[in-house]
């Protein structure tokens, strides 16, 4: 009896799902190594991290630190795990539906794709962040503040549904921007020092840095800064060559690494932390190191970078909501695509509901301050940071699941010792849990009370994960019909 109940298990995991076969044949295989690397910088590294975690001082460094190699590293070689072994559409969503079933896939899926809809949001509000540290009177009112957010959010749309290579070769010469505003920052670091001026900030480790909990808090900021590994892998079947997700893991990660360290310390070095913004702190590096009016031109350059950034966000994200429809766990129309072989009604539809978010955010106040932007990119930032360890604890799982599920072919596509990976994966799974309780203990910037943060964070956390249960218990009834019947050519994704 429990030899076939075993055998049943085996061969529910290893029935295939329907994007498994379906997507490929829609999509166009068109992303390079460069593609991946540039896709990954774009979604992991927000330099505007960078001014946030200066308000912890010396610490800043021992944060980044553990976030690098407890979190970063270790969710490098999962996901490297993962992907030889299931290089699909959709990353997260097929690896945890094929190691622990249905629902946690879906859940998964969900918790991964939300936080993405969250983010575009916020490169919306980054954009109104650093418009303002060229002219703090730019955008002072919040609806002005919600119609720039709107307008990034429908210029990625656009982008989204256009040819993918053209969309992409768009993004990669942004890259080359972002990479000359990186240098800039940096350089301001050594600008400041060379022209007979001390450090503006202690690099000094005290005992007290580390001492409080609420100090601790900025770990959580340092895992969400890092968030996203996993994502350019949601376009798994578009991507020319296996060798391709090495490379990018790599050089994804270096080049990350080395530039919030990079930032960071710059940021230090010239901005007192009395005086730095919680956005635009890196702008303001440049602008008092070199002069006001360069920084202000590598602010708009910034503005733009961001802007770009939204684009990627929301064509990778659209690649959730592309596999959902095609398991019929999202409306059928959504696991379509266009004429460019490209799921633009998945990209439609996450814009109009990151719109409405939009909407609901910042028109009904009006009497707020310009410090309100800057209010909203936080707490959105921290709920994000809540839901997107919640899939992130399913992703360093998967590696023990999947093993369990698939020994064959999880040995096959190995090219980690088994004992690093489980380490990596205890790692991640304890990183993302202490991110998430350490987050509460306190603000993220003096702007907040604890009270308001709390609730503020809290509510969008629950309301958030409560929306994905409803989504999934009413694609539940019904599914098993949609499924079985002869599908039309338009329901499978040919429009």
């Amino acid at each position: 009896m429990a030899a076939d109940m075993t055998g049943d298990r085996a061969a529910i995991s290893e029935r295939e799902m329907i994007s498994e076969k379906v997507a490929p044949t829609l999509v166009s295989r068109v992303l390079t190594s460069f593609d991946l690397v540039v896709i990954f910088v774009a979604l992991v590294l927000f330099i505007s991290n960078s001014s946030t975690v200066q308000f912890a001082g010396s610490a800043a460094f021992v944060f980044w630190g553990l976030g690098f190699l407890t979190f970063l590293i270790p969710g490098a070689f999962v996901t490297a795990q993962l992907a030889r072994m299931f290089p699909e559409e959709g990353s997260l969503y097929v690896w945890t539906n094929k190691a622990l079933g249905s629902f946690w896939g879906f859940f998964a899926g969900f918790v991964a794709w939300w936080p993405g809809v969250l983010v575009m949001i916020l490169s919306g509000t980054l954009v109104v962040s650093l418009a303002q540290s060229i002219n703090s009177s730019l955008f002072t009112r919040p609806w002005q503040q919600g119609l720039i957010v709107l307008a990034v959010l429908w210029f990625s749309c656009l982008l989204g549904t256009l040819r993918f290579r053209l969309t992409q070769s768009y993004v990669n010469v942004q890259f080359v921007l972002y990479s000359f505003c990186l240098l800039m920052i940096g350089i301001s670091g050594f600008v400041w020092l060379a022209g007979g001026h001390h450090a503006a900030n202690s690099f000094a480790l005290h005992a007290s840095s580390l001492s409080g909990w609420g100090q601790w808090t900025f770990f959580s900021t340092v895992v969400l800064a890092l968030l996203g590994i996993e994502v350019p892998m949601n376009m798994g079947a578009e991507i020319k060559s296996e060798r391709s997700i090495k490379r990018y893991l790599f050089w994804g990660c270096l080049v990350v690494i080395v530039a919030y360290l990079w930032a960071t310390w710059s940021n230090m070095v010239v901005v007192p932390v009395a005086q730095n913004n919680a956005t635009y702190g890196i702008v303001q590096t440049v602008q008092i190191a070199i002069s006001h009016t360069f920084g202000s031109v590598v602010g708009f350059i910034l503005v733009l970078i961001f802007v770009s950034d939204t684009v990627v966000y929301n064509y990778s994200f659209a690649r959730l909501m592309f596999v959902s429809g095609l398991e019929r766990r999202m409306p059928h129309q959504f696991g379509q695509v266009n004429r460019n072989k490209v799921p633009a009604n998945a990209v439609l539809a996450q814009t109009v509901i990151a719109s409405v978010a939009t909407a609901i955010i910042y028109f009904p106040i009006q009497s707020a301050t310009s410090s309100y932007a800057t209010k909203v990119y936080l707490v959105l930032l921290a709920a994000v940071t809540v839901v997107w360890c919640t899939s992130m604890v399913l992703l360093f799982a998967d590696v023990f699941f999947v093993r369990r599920s698939f020994p064959e072919k999880f040995k096959e596509a190995q090219r980690t010792p088994w004992a690093l990976l489980a380490v990596c994966g205890v790692l991640g799974i304890v990183a993302d849990a202490a991110a998430v309780v350490l987050l509460f203990f306190s603000p993220w910037a003096p702007i907040f009370t604890k009270a308001g943060w709390d609730l503020a964070v809290g509510t969008i956390t629950v309301v958030s994960i409560a929306v994905g249960l409803v989504i999934f218990l009413v694609s539940e009834r019904g599914r098993g019909a949609r499924l079985g019947r002869v599908a039309s050519p338009a329901e499978t994704g040919l429009s």
